[in-house]
């Protein structure tokens, strides 16, 4: 056999490894991005009026006040108590605060739960972490 059909042979043997590894690359990113793209918002709302910085309800009241305007804006969430801490002159201050999950969902959503939590809780702002994340709704092995 020359050395001219050796090479060609080998080049093309070559081609198809290279072909075969850039189809699953390919394939594991579309997998990736058709499956599992996310982003999970938290938002971190206080629960102490912005101008007496006194609690605006009782806790529990807070918790059910930002339950009935999530339920407005989504199908579910999950809801978490915080204690949020800062310094202020020197003085430890402390605030309740809500932890809002959010997955599923679109950016204008959750800034349209925010504006009215905003008003109200009666705060100047929130707090919103946005994290791209990965998701599976997984239903144990097969």
């Amino acid at each position: 056999m020359s050395t001219n059909i050796k090479k060609q042979r080998m080049i093309i043997a070559y081609t198809f490894i290279l072909l075969a590894v850039l189809a699953l690359f390919a394939y594991a990113e579309y997998e990736y991005h058709s499956d599992f793209d996310d982003a999970q918002y938290v938002i971190y709302l206080g629960t102490n009026d912005k101008d007496t910085n006194e609690p605006v309800f009782p806790f529990e009241e807070a918790k059910s006040k930002a339950e009935e305007i999530l339920a407005k804006h989504f199908t579910g969430w999950t809801l978490l108590e915080a204690n949020r801490a800062w310094t202020d002159q020197g003085q430890i201050k402390h605030e309740r605060t809500i932890l809002i999950r959010l997955s599923n969902t679109a950016p204008r959503k959750v800034h349209a739960a925010s504006d009215e939590l905003i008003k109200v809780f009666n705060q100047s702002s929130v707090l919103i972490h946005t994290n791209p994340t990965r998701k599976e709704f997984y239903s144990g092995g097969k």
